[in-house]
């Protein structure tokens, strides 16, 4: 079993809104990634990852 302190960690930063399309401003996931996130597993959660940064470049744009 992985150790909590090497867990891929959630992106949250405590700033907790959705935009239109649902998505939280703060971190950048979906409501059903922020749902599931603690039932996922480290591979889940790197995958979410990626898109939390494909999601973060759109917004820099």
């Amino acid at each position: 079993m992985v150790a909590r302190k090497d867990r891929v960690r959630s992106p949250c930063v405590s700033i907790c809104a959705l935009d239109s399309d649902d998505i939280c401003i703060g971190c950048q996931r979906s409501v059903e990634e922020i749902t599931r996130w603690s039932q996922m597993s480290d591979a889940e959660r790197s995958e979410v990852l990626k898109l939390v940064a494909e999601r973060e470049e759109k917004v820099a744009l």
